[in-house]
């Protein structure tokens, strides 16, 4: 049996299963004070166990992201993963963390902890790992998510989470119009199966989204014209927090923005590129372009490119990850620092 647990704060809470660690739904206030969902997910548990799920709001590993024709070579040894995605290896492979049942660790009104062991050799990955994540809702308008894991042989790790976002509607109606800026200098160009070339490119053109504006003002002439599915370079850590700004989204019919900080090196800006029309919440069609993912991680293939940060997890070390979710509602776009 699948279990769901509820966390809230005043008036955002979140809905969380076992499945993967999964958030299925997130409730936040719109300019007026109501609360309305802003995340693409299913009401029924089938969807996400059945394979029908485009990684609704899951935890994504042991390697989120995907790894170059499946292979990497760690001390020597080269080992083979699962290619279920074209050419490559993508989001811990068939069977990966979204597709694990997490063990509840703790609960309280605005706190959860589930707990995962993938035993060595899972998914053809060296080592046994134990995860953790916390879900938590320490104000009524922040979400916090905290990775932990450990390893007992040396291992690649990323660990994300692959909530797609409409702060519209939840899903109903394209993100076109949302309102966005990310607060990236470079991002990492990619060839024609999504893997990164291993250059870190300045930001220029359809690519450069510091300025806030449309999510659709440059869709089409975003790198391999599908839309953003790439990886940016996220810019120093503040000192203060020890996070890093990665993006505000508004939406300017609900006044709704979401603004997103991070210890991790990269982001994973996804505009759903690839729905296809699959039936979620109240039946609803999440067509192409419907929400979109931001994916904070190391950066894709860091196993098999040395220059990149470091996505190697080996005994005695903990990895870590933390990334807060801040919530609010303007009829004008935020602005300032965030």
């Amino acid at each position: 049996a699948v279990n769901q647990w509820e966390i809230s704060n005043g008036p955002l809470s979140i809905k969380v299963i076992d499945f993967g660690a999964t958030i299925t739904s997130v409730l936040a206030p719109d300019a007026t004070g109501t609360p309305g969902e802003i995340t693409l997910g299913f009401e029924e548990l089938a969807p996400y166990t059945d394979g029908r799920s485009p990684y609704f709001g899951c935890v994504a590993g042991r390697v989120a992201n995907r790894i170059d024709k499946g292979k990497f070579a760690l001390d020597g040894t080269t080992y083979s993963l699962a290619t279920n995605n074209g050419p490559n290896h993508l989001h811990g492979g068939l069977v990966g963390f979204d597709k694990q049942v997490w063990s509840c660790e703790a609960r309280s009104e605005t706190s959860l902890t589930l707990a995962l062991l993938s035993p060595d050799g899972a998914e053809g990955y060296p080592g046994a790992v134990a995860a953790r994540v916390t879900y938590s809702i320490p104000s009524p308008t922040q979400l916090k998510i905290e990775y932990s894991a450990t390893t007992d042989a040396p291992t690649p790790l990323n660990l994300t989470n692959h909530t797609y976002w409409n702060l519209a509607d939840g899903g109903a109606s394209s993100v076109l119009a949302h309102e966005i800026e990310l607060a990236a200098d470079f991002y990492t160009p990619v060839d024609d199966t999504s893997i990164p070339t291993g250059e870190i490119r300045a930001l220029s053109g359809a690519m450069d989204l510091r300025q806030r504006g449309s999510v659709g003002r440059s869709i089409a002439e975003a790198d391999q014209g599908m839309g953003y599915d790439h990886n940016y370079v996220l810019g120093a850590l503040d000192a203060v927090d020890g996070l890093r700004p990665v993006a505000r989204v508004w939406e300017p019919a609900s006044g709704r923005w979401m603004a997103v900080r991070t210890d991790q090196p990269g982001v994973q800006y996804y505009t759903g590129n690839y729905l296809d029309g699959v039936a979620g919440r109240g039946g609803t069609a999440y067509g192409k372009h419907h929400g979109l993912c931001l994916e904070t991680q190391r950066f894709p293939d860091s196993v098999n490119r040395p220059h990149f940060p470091s996505a190697v997890l080996r005994p005695g070390e903990v990895y870590t990850h933390t990334t807060v979710h801040q919530f609010g509602a303007s009829r004008t776009p935020p602005e300032g620092p965030y």
